[in-house]
């Protein structure tokens, strides 16, 4: 199947949940639709990108990546709080190889029915100058329904400290090694657990 053929395929069954589900309203059901479009081309790059996991060092079998349904439940919203003192701390890969990260801060997150406290990491990218940081996790589902190692979320900075931040756990990913072992991947620590089912985001790949 070639790639229009693809996206206008998961494109229809997107729209077919979305008319055939709950009783959403008009931003919600625009909002499931910009998800499952999301979705579905990462599903394309992954299987037909040339530096995709499945792709690049050796050829794994693709199929679609499994995710939990569009869960409002795990969308938040709250402040960063940035450590005074940004420790930096010795994160593994899943290899063994040590890595160095940067404890930034910390998320304080609330909707109507949950409260976390999420650690915030900045660290360095392979140029040595660049950097990133993320969210890494694992919660209730990990090892169960969702990857062993952990997910992540990608984040982005803003320069207000008072800064109401939105964090969506529907975007919530796995790292490469989870598709392929010739990835390492940095491990979530002790820290980094979050007491909660978090069912959304992206499943466990290989069952």
């Amino acid at each position: 199947m070639d790639k229009k053929k693809y996206a206008f395929l998961i494109l229809i069954i997107s729209i077919l949940f979305v008319a055939c589900g709950k009783n959403y309203t008009d931003e919600q059901k625009a909002y499931i639709s910009e998800l499952e479009n999301s979705r579905a081309k990462t599903d394309i790059e992954f299987r037909d990108s040339s530096h995709s996991p499945f792709n690049f060092k050796s050829k794994v079998e693709f199929h679609p990546l499994k995710y939990y349904e569009a869960n409002f439940d795990f969308i938040f919203k709250g402040k960063l709080i940035e450590n005074a003192v940004k420790d930096t701390v010795k994160i593994y890969g899943t290899k063994g190889e040590e890595r160095k990260s940067v404890r930034f801060g910390i998320l304080k997150l609330q909707n109507d029915k949950h409260k976390l406290d999420v650690k915030l990491y900045e660290t360095l990218a392979k140029d040595g100058i660049t950097k990133y940081y993320s969210i890494w996790f694992t919660d209730k589902t990990t090892n169960e329904e969702t990857y062993g190692v952990g997910r992540y979320l990608n984040f982005e900075i803003n320069k207000d400290p008072e800064f109401v931040y939105t964090v969506d756990f529907n975007y919530a990913y796995n790292p490469y090694c989870a598709y392929s072992s010739d990835y390492s991947c940095a491990i979530p620590t002790k820290e980094d657990y979050l007491d909660i089912a978090i069912t959304a985001g992206e499943k466990k790949f290989h069952e």
